[in-house]
């Protein structure tokens, strides 16, 4: 069902069938719909703010900060500062919420370009501040921060001043923001609407991406065979294209890493995840170690049940054989989620309940809708929304907890404000993570020998996808962009690279097809946010040492986590697990939430000798 454009922000009549009524976002809560007044009126409200602020504030920070009044001065400073941008990431999340319900649509899409050219333009006044705030002398800085009003924001002033060493000119920086809807921003939009228009035909049928790539779960080898098919075929009809945006991205990236003086091509995204080089690389170390024992081991094994030697790549993801498959209705889902969430904390299944009553989950499959799934905390003044593709399948009920689980930690986190709500992508996959370990948990506790099997595979299957894969994505990338720098790839060198590391983590009972060397193209974390992938591997590594310390630990466990959760974007990561005994940067850390992936299949292996 397709949302009327008239009103994108309210909820039509729910998608019913099989599945049951599903929900879909109100976003009224941000805007009335696109036509609403209060939209040109914020977008003229923040513009004369920011004009303002800039009239106030440019050119006279440093002198400011030398006054007696200076931590006062730059608190109230920050203050307004902080209010333009919650105004602006409301019009930017409007924007964005109302495009993904159907990017396809030409409107929506004027919409969504008009309004961040609006705000690109907007914040192009407020640039100056975190520059000049950088070119104050460190002892000044301490000695404002200091006064309660500008120390409140310490954690936000410390953040911002470790981008200091790569900052540039404020005409480079200008020009820099300003190129970013003609430039990364227009490719990315680029991207976006590409795969959304992309149709696979399957028996008659044509189908959107989402569906398509679901159907790699189907019971039956030949819908998955016939999936797995049309989605090469379609992606190598459309290879020139997401290649020359992979090009163009990668080049962008390296320019604007060199100009900044990066070192290495991801440390970029390690400073925005506040995480170090060293910890990562050795994540990355401790996960391509663990290949063979975890991924390798573990299709070995799927492929005997499948009495293969090996397994074709579109069987990876497939359900056991003669293990029934259900659909899982909406409300059961719901219910299934809210119950794990209430056994460990009912404050935390309170907020989750929120997402349901008040309309705040677009579930529904539709053309032209942004696939996968998605949290997006829009800002603190308002609260999160969530996206999904619900199709009723097993994997679909633990995206439906992982999301919710990112949106407990969103709203818990507002209260720190729009600079410190956000959390990095690192500590940002722990809350979803560990809200699917609790609701696998509450399943497996309740399931027979052969249902426990089937789950324990499916579990074993998420997080092989959440940290092997991930893994593998990130390795990929940083093939991608090391080869970039020497020119440009063509569509065969980037297929390689991508089946060189592919071959690597899925091991040798893994049959990489004709056809896969093209799978590379869809992934939209290559596009948006280079690098981002080994959060997830970061995050689910580190809930198998959470939840580890959660089974060992005392009644108080529920409410220390939820203060994790509440710091946002307070804290470091060491800061926020040295509560819970653990230590990232502790190559003992990353093998513990390792172990227990192996655990899980010696587990499977014992369940196959008692059968």
């Amino acid at each position: 069902m397709k949302i009327a454009f008239e009103n994108p922000a309210s909820s039509s009549a729910p998608a019913t069938g099989p599945l049951g009524a599903l929900p879909e976002w109100n976003l009224s809560d941000l805007y009335a719909s696109i036509d609403d007044p209060k939209v040109q009126a914020d977008l003229a409200k923040a513009d004369a703010d920011a004009v303002a602020f800039e009239k106030e504030f440019k050119g006279k920070l440093g002198e400011i900060a030398k006054s007696p009044s200076a931590g006062a001065t730059l608190g109230a400073a920050v203050r307004r500062y902080e209010a333009i941008e919650d105004l602006l990431g409301r019009l930017a999340s409007f924007a964005g919420l109302t495009r993904a319900g159907n990017t396809s649509d030409p409107k929506r899409g004027k919409f969504y370009g008009d309004v961040f050219e609006r705000i690109t333009s907007i914040s192009s006044h407020l640039l100056f501040f975190t520059l000049e705030l950088n070119r104050i002398d460190d002892v000044l800085i301490e000695r404002a921060l200091e006064d309660p009003i500008f120390g409140h924001y310490r954690p936000w002033v410390e953040d911002t001043r470790r981008e200091k060493p790569y900052q540039l000119d404020d005409q480079i920086e200008l020009l820099f923001h300003e190129k970013s809807m003609t430039g990364r921003g227009a490719w990315n939009r680029l991207f976006d609407e590409t795969v959304a228009g992309l149709r696979f035909e399957i028996d008659g049928e044509r189908l959107t991406l989402e569906p398509t790539l679901t159907m790699l779960q189907d019971a039956d080898e030949i819908k998955r065979a016939k999936a797995a098919g049309a989605l090469a075929n379609v992606f190598r009809q459309n290879l020139s294209t997401f290649t020359l945006i992979t090009n163009v991205l990668a080049k962008d990236k390296e320019i604007s890493d060199r100009w900044r003086g990066f070192q290495d091509i991801a440390d970029a995204r390690h400073l925005s995840n506040r995480v170090e080089r060293e910890v990562v690389d050795a994540l990355v170390e401790a996960v391509r170690a663990s290949f063979p024992s975890v991924s390798h081991r573990y299709y070995k094994l799927k492929a005997k049940w499948f009495g293969k030697d090996k397994l074709e790549h579109w069987d990876r993801n497939a359900p056991l054989p003669k293990v029934e498959q259900r659909t899982i209705a909406w409300p059961e889902a719901k219910d299934t989620v809210l119950s794990a969430y209430a056994a460990f904390s009912p404050r935390m299944a309170g907020i989750a309940q929120d997402f349901f009553d008040k309309n705040w989950i677009d579930a529904p499959v539709r053309p032209g809708k942004a696939s996968g799934a998605f949290a997006h905390p829009t800002v603190p003044s308002a609260h999160p929304y969530v996206l999904l593709n619900y199709m009723g399948k097993p994997r679909d009920v633990m995206t439906l907890a992982h999301e919710l689980g990112h949106g407990v930690h969103q709203v818990l986190a507002a209260p720190n404000g729009a600079l410190m709500a956000p959390t990095p992508l690192t500590l940002a996959e722990t809350a979803s993570v560990f809200g699917e370990m609790l609701t696998f948990r509450a399943l497996l506790a309740k399931a027979d020998p052969a249902q426990k099997k089937a789950m324990l595979v499916q579990k074993v299957e998420d997080m092989i996808n959440t940290v092997i894969r991930q893994i593998a994505f990130y390795s990929f990338e940083r093939k991608l962009h090391t080869e970039r720098k020497n020119g440009e790839l063509t569509p065969e060198k980037i297929s390689e690279l991508w089946m060189s590391v592919q071959g690597e983590s899925l091991g040798p009972a893994i049959h990489l097809g004709e056809g896969y060397e093209t799978y590379w193209a869809y992934i939209g974390h290559f596009v948006h946010a280079p690098f981002y992938v080994y959060a997830y591997a970061f995050g689910d590594c580190l809930v198998n040492s959470l939840y580890a310390v959660y089974e060992k630990s005392d009644a108080g466990f529920a409410d220390r986590y939820l203060a994790m959760l509440a710091a946002g974007g307070t804290k470091h990561h060491s800061e926020l697990l040295k509560p819970f005994g653990l230590d990232a940067r502790d190559p003992a850390f990353w093998q513990t939430g390792l172990k227990l992936i192996s655990s899980m299949i010696d587990e499977i292996e014992k369940l196959d000798r008692a059968a």
